[in-house]
């Protein structure tokens, strides 16, 4: 049984579970043919519409992925889809997991005598070259661009890895710094299974080579996922997990200050105000630490945005007055002038919304709506596509006012990028 087949036995058309959901009955037709899939924050509304648990609702989409394939006829661009019919880059992830497992098992003597060649490149050209494409990466407005680059990276550190040599062991952690950029590509391009793979690889690498800040990283990052279907309990066990890492890491790095960052997203998504202001204290020493705490690439938290997330878990705990005056000052730090972020600024606006929202303020909704729809469009940013998707949750009390139903159809259209 599929969507659309579920659908008609509750007695449903197109237009009434559109409806139910808050969505274009576009969207719908678009679910049940496979060419896009529900976000996040529409499954668990869609789930419960359908009377199924969300476990129940992926099966059902399982079979409509091929056959939304077939009927596109198309195989998806790099920047669009990039892994999704890929499986070169989860062969190379593999290899190289299984590879490290033996390298970190054995003596350093025998790790380097698997084969008599030496390296062509060294653990320090991979590390340069992934903290330039974590600059890439970050610069680039379709983050997907990047993923051709780190697929040719991966391929290039197996060969290396194959090699073997007496400086095997040290490609550990360049791998897993390019197995958390290559989850973030998939986790901003909406591919979350892709990006819970690259993270626990990340982790599994990491420990290996006991890193144990890249290791509290792959966990925060895992954290993510776990947040952006709502599960903040689970979030807050691996962030708990990640909190005593970090703490056997580098005192010198902000690791555990970026931990505590995200452990304040989980403690308000569980409501606890008083977790999730300790937590964001914590964050805020960041700002005792000297330069080079951050290293540009998979760890850059610096301080810089906690006054957008401080807003952003104000707005999720009500305390809107509060929320305003944090992501008001965000805001003026993110201009695009200052050549910061399309996904940061996109992320400030969005919450500004929210709270237009929760205001019943539809002025407040569409000047800060429209300009982050613009920038998801202009960067083609699953992430900011899906926090503007739960803004639409918010939209339903203001869905009488026309301007409002158009931004909320606007939304609905992003999830084709």
């Amino acid at each position: 049984m599929g969507l659309a087949e579920r659908r008609k036995a509750l007695g449903y058309s197109q237009e009434t579970l559109a409806g139910i959901l808050g969505v274009d009955r576009t969207t719908v037709g678009r679910w049940e043919s496979g060419r896009i899939e529900p976000q996040p924050p529409q499954r668990r509304g869609l789930a419960i519409a359908l009377e199924v648990s969300l476990q129940e609702l992926d099966v059902l989409l399982t079979g409509l992925r091929a056959t939304g394939q077939e009927a596109t006829g198309q195989q998806s661009s790099d920047h669009q889809r990039a892994g999704d019919t890929d499986e070169m880059i989860r062969r190379e992830f593999l290899r190289i997991l299984t590879v490290s497992g033996a390298l970190a098992a054995l003596p350093a003597d025998e790790a380097g005598a698997l084969t008599d060649g030496g390296l062509r490149r060294t653990p320090a050209d991979f590390e340069r070259m992934n903290s330039h494409l974590w600059q890439v990466y970050h610069l680039a407005r379709s983050k997907g661009s990047v993923y051709p680059v780190i697929r040719d990276q991966l391929k290039a550190l197996n060969e290396e890895l194959a090699g073997g040599g007496s400086r095997s062991r040290s490609l550990l952690s360049p791998a897993a710094d390019l197995f958390q950029m290559a989850g973030e590509v998939a986790f901003d391009g909406n591919r979350y299974t892709d990006a819970a793979a690259s993270y626990s690889l990340a982790a599994s690498v990491s420990r290996d080579a006991a890193a144990y800040d890249l290791w509290a990283c792959a966990l925060v990052r895992h954290a993510y996922l776990d947040m952006s279907e709502q599960r903040y309990r689970q979030a807050a066990q691996v962030l708990g997990a990640a909190e005593r890492l970090a703490g056997r890491g580098d005192s010198e790095l902000s690791t555990r200050h970026w931990v505590a960052s995200v452990q304040a997203e989980a403690f308000a998504g569980l409501g606890d105000l008083t977790a999730c202001e300790r937590a964001l204290d914590r964050a805020e020493k960041v700002r005792d630490l000297t330069a080079g705490s951050t290293n540009g690439g998979w760890l850059r938290f610096d301080g810089t945005r906690l006054a957008e997330e401080r807003g952003a878990r104000y707005v999720q705990l009500g305390h809107l007055d509060l929320a305003e005056t944090a992501l008001t000052t965000a805001l003026a730090q993110t201009a695009l002038s200052s050549g910061q972020s399309y996904r940061r600024r996109g992320a400030v606006l969005t919450s500004l919304a929210a709270i237009g929202a929760k205001r019943r303020d539809p002025d407040q909704v569409l000047v800060y709506g429209r300009e982050a729809v613009g920038l998801a469009r202009a960067s083609e940013s699953g992430y900011v596509a899906r926090r503007l998707q739960a803004l639409c949750v918010e939209l339903g009390p203001l869905s009488g006012d026309r301007r409002v139903a158009e931004l909320g159809a606007e939304i609905a259209t992003l999830s084709t990028l």
